[in-house]
């Protein structure tokens, strides 16, 4: 059973884990024994059907409310977390908004809503855990970033610019953590089934795909689990890892 639960008696913090990738993940991590912190922003029920699926499944979660572009929210959550639990070994920083148009159109309030939330917050919640993990010498941060981070994509320039910023911070953490045994790396998902892409047009997209499908937000959340919970994974960091279907080879 201890290989089913590589992360029991360990802490995980998702954000922006109420629906879509975010609860997949929080849920994969519960799963492999971890006790996982739900964060949300606005959804209070949505977070607590995910904790409840866990507690159900047979694990452990409590859901706690934060918007990671907000300082001193994400100071307090870590606090919090840090409080109750004494320890915190994954972070995945997930949370992510969309806002998109073309850029002669857009709002400067469009583009910079989703640099707040996309890349500030991912430095906010890094730099907030990151003294205890190296003080402790051990931990694992995964970056959700995209395919558009690494190919841009029109009429997302501020999400491609946000996006192609985490893949920049992931490897910069991940240089500056790594003599302490902290690990950092990214996980760039294609297009995956989820409510975030529930209104595009699927047909030009699924040829773009070697593999011809959309992917699920169960597929993101094992290569998660893969970096965050394998021991195979701890010699890895400041990589990304594609989950695209082969939409992007480099």
């Amino acid at each position: 059973m201890a290989h089913a639960t590589p992360l029991a008696g360990q802490v995980a913090l998702v954000t922006g884990a109420s629906r879509g990738i975010g609860a997949a993940i929080a849920r994969e991590l519960g799963a492999a024994g971890a006790t996982v912190v739900v964060n949300y922003a606005s959804s209070p029920a949505a977070a607590e059907a995910v904790v409840a699926g866990i507690v159900a499944a047979g694990g452990s979660a409590w859901a706690h409310q934060a918007n990671v572009a907000d300082e001193e929210q994400v100071e307090a959550m870590v606090k919090t977390v840090l409080e109750k639990e004494g320890r915190l070994d994954v972070l995945v920083n997930n949370a992510g908004i969309t806002r998109d148009g073309l850029l002669m159109r857009m709002k400067t309030a469009d583009w910079q809503s989703v640099i707040d939330l996309n890349l500030t917050g991912v430095f906010l919640c890094t730099r907030a855990v990151s003294r205890s993990m190296l003080k402790a010498r051990s931990g694992r941060i995964i970056n959700i970033t995209s395919v558009v981070g690494l190919m841009g994509n029109a009429g997302q320039a501020n999400y491609s610019a946000a996006k192609a910023g985490v893949i920049g911070l992931t490897r910069s953490n991940a240089a500056e953590f790594a003599a302490r045994g902290v690990t950092v790396n990214a996980v760039a998902p294609g297009f995956i089934e989820s409510d975030m892409t529930a209104d595009l047009d699927k047909e030009p997209i699924i040829k773009a795909i070697p593999m011809g499908r959309m992917g699920s937000a169960a597929e993101v959340a094992g290569a998660v689990r893969f970096l965050a919970a394998d021991p195979a994974a701890a010699y890895m960091t400041g990589q990304v890892l594609q989950v695209d279907g082969g939409m992007v080879m480099r």
